[in-house]
């Protein structure tokens, strides 16, 4: 089955597109396309990938379901389209990186300048209906989405992986810890920073502290 997904990726995630499964999933993304207003647009659903190529990748971040507003998906996890205003979420993460690394809060909530980086902004869901959030989860795309993890984990080596809130560290049973470097903290959505589980982790400064050690280049976040 032929994906329109990054070269890099193809040789990787090849098998999974030959499943049933995933041909499955397939016919029913088409299928919800045709009959409902669905995000992120048909061309960025694999964005995540063609702005961070396989042999790129330095960090993961996991987000669960695609923004379900318009105009806000555009395929890469917690990141909205430029112009578009930053969801909770998103704002809650800007004001831990202007504490933690110093860097002014920004304009654009559009994250392919991580993504060009070497961040892999990976929903485990990666289209929804619109207002309906969950509405394409255990449809297929988390089997694929843990494929993904899974072999990024297995062929890559040093990459640091950021899971945060309950659903993003259950993951962690798919990554190689002895391989990888993991860190956790709460979700950045308001219920869970307001309760102290995520302003203060410094994810993002660790994480360059991370890759420093490892001799590769920083994220400028």
């Amino acid at each position: 089955m032929n994906v329109s997904i990054d070269l890099s990726w193809k040789p990787h995630l090849q098998p999974e597109f030959e499943k049933p499964y995933f041909q499955q999933l397939t016919q029913f993304v088409k299928q919800e396309y045709q009959q409902h207003t669905c995000f992120p647009k048909g061309k960025d659903i694999f964005a995540a990938f063609d702005h961070c190529p396989f042999q790129d990748v330095k960090v993961v971040i996991i987000g669960q379901d695609p923004y379900h507003g318009p105009n806000q998906a555009n395929g890469l996890c917690f990141s909205v389209k430029d112009n578009i205003p930053h969801p909770p979420s998103l704002v809650n993460i800007f004001k831990e990186i202007k504490v933690d690394v110093e860097q002014p809060y920004p304009k654009s909530g559009n994250l392919e300048r991580w993504a060009q980086q070497g961040v892999l902004l990976l929903n485990a869901t990666l289209t929804v209906r619109a207002h309906e959030a969950g509405s394409h989860q255990k449809k297929g795309w988390e089997q694929f989405t843990d494929a993904v993890i899974e072999t990024v984990s297995s062929k890559q080596e040093g990459i640091v992986f950021l899971l945060w809130g309950g659903f993003a560290k259950k993951k962690s049973t798919l990554i190689n810890k002895t391989k990888h470097h993991i860190l956790t903290s709460g979700h950045p959505s308001p219920l869970s920073a307001n309760r102290g589980l995520w302003f203060g982790n410094q994810h993002f400064s660790k994480t360059n502290a991370l890759l420093g050690q490892m001799g590769k280049k920083l994220i400028s976040w």
